[in-house]
């Protein structure tokens, strides 16, 4: 009989086979159950280490069905006031994840979390692409950080009526 060896499977598939159980873990309770996002501050305290970042990072939160968290991933780091986003790259971790729902999150690291045109304009984007994969954009949040003046430190676009999720 001649036996061909078994081709040797791509890094990246074992790679992400054995990573996926480390995420799931990291967002668990001590119950075993997914730790759920319930609120905007919820949100912005899971993302909290934004803060104090000098450039702009976007993260992608992938939820299951009851809102627990699959994993929190970053999808672009930018530059101070920019960074570069695309429903191509939200949604792919979101399909990777099986994800029924996500969570956009931002920093502005001038502090001022209020939205920009572009931040409102690739969130209804955003919106219009899950509405078609079916994975729902649930809010996007915009991280600041406190100046010490009684500004808020995060605003959610949900909760500011900026866009209809």
């Amino acid at each position: 009989m001649n036996h061909k060896p078994h081709a040797a499977r791509p890094q990246s598939e074992w790679s992400f086979r054995l990573a996926l159980p480390m995420v799931r873990e990291a967002f668990t309770n001590t119950n075993g159950s997914a730790v759920k996002v319930r609120t905007p501050a919820e949100i912005a305290a899971l993302c909290a280490d934004l803060q104090n970042s000098a450039q702009e990072c976007f993260l992608v939160i992938d939820l299951n069905a009851k809102n627990g968290v699959i994993d929190k991933r970053l999808v672009s780091l930018g530059i101070l006031d920019a960074s570069l986003v695309h429903p191509r790259e939200i949604f792919r971790g979101a399909i990777l994840n099986s994800a029924a729902a996500v969570i956009c999150v931002h920093n502005h690291p001038s502090g001022d979390p209020t939205p920009s045109a572009e931040d409102l304009a690739i969130t209804r984007q955003l919106i219009q692409a899950g509405k078609i994969l079916g994975i729902r954009v649930i809010d996007h949040v915009i991280v600041g950080r406190d100046l010490g003046n009684g500004s808020p430190t995060f605003i959610s676009m949900r909760e500011a009526g900026l866009c209809e999720f």
